[in-house]
């Protein structure tokens, strides 16, 4: 009788389990094992090789393989879930960073989405990934900008038409509230030339804003450590 409890409760789990967006294995977490250490092979030794000149970066690890095909999933598959985990490892790799004691209070800004690019996902990639970083930092979280032009896809441009594409994108929302003492540290989901970030960064600066830098989960810059 006890052997049937036994085979009936790993059939249940079995049945319960989800199934991992990027390989369809069944899981009980947000990926499987397989396809968890395919993503935590991308991580840079060194998160803060970027972290440098006017628009410093952190970023978690390398843009391809199995983290490409993880943030595809998140924007493209409607798979909010994965954000969770790629937050969590965002935020422990800047915890784990000396760039992260500083004595400027910090607030998490995502970048955000136009409206219309915002209904037809259903959510903001960068708000979730935020939001999942915050939790595991404890750092405050504000919806601080709104995207008011809605942009091409800047894929396939050249850095001065991405430049020109997303002059004046943004704009301050009425939520955000800073003090002197606090400094805002952006979040994307990709760094690539940096135009979006650069945009958005003026944007904080012109309204005398300080903006310490971008954490993103990945970059297409090649790591030269």
């Amino acid at each position: 009788m006890q052997n049937l409890a036994q085979t009936l409760n790993k059939f249940l789990n079995i049945f319960l389990q989800s199934k991992c967006p990027l390989c369809q294995r069944a899981t009980e977490a947000e990926f499987c094992q397989y396809c968890q250490r395919q993503l935590l092979s991308c991580k840079f030794t060194n998160s803060s090789y970027l972290w440098q000149g006017e628009l410093p970066v952190f970023a978690w690890g390398v843009y391809g393989g199995a983290i490409k095909r993880a943030i595809a999933a998140l924007k493209y598959d409607r798979q909010p879930q994965i954000a969770l985990p790629l937050g969590y490892w965002l935020g422990e790799a800047w915890l784990k960073s000396p760039i992260s004691q500083t004595t400027k209070k910090l607030i998490v800004v995502p970048i955000p989405l136009h409206d219309s690019k915002l209904k037809q996902r259903g959510y903001n990639q960068a708000e979730l990934l935020a939001q999942s970083f915050c939790k595991f930092t404890g750092l405050a979280l504000q919806d601080g900008l709104e995207r008011v032009r809605a942009t091409e896809a800047q894929f396939g441009l050249s850095q001065s038409q991405r430049q020109e594409n997303l002059a004046e994108a943004f704009r301050l929302s009425k939520k955000l509230k800073v003090q002197s003492s606090n400094a805002v540290l952006l979040l994307d989901d990709i760094y690539t030339t940096g135009a979006t970030v650069k945009s958005a960064t003026q944007t904080l600066q012109q309204q005398g804003i300080q903006v310490y830098g971008l954490v993103a989960i990945a970059t297409s810059k090649v790591n030269s450590n």
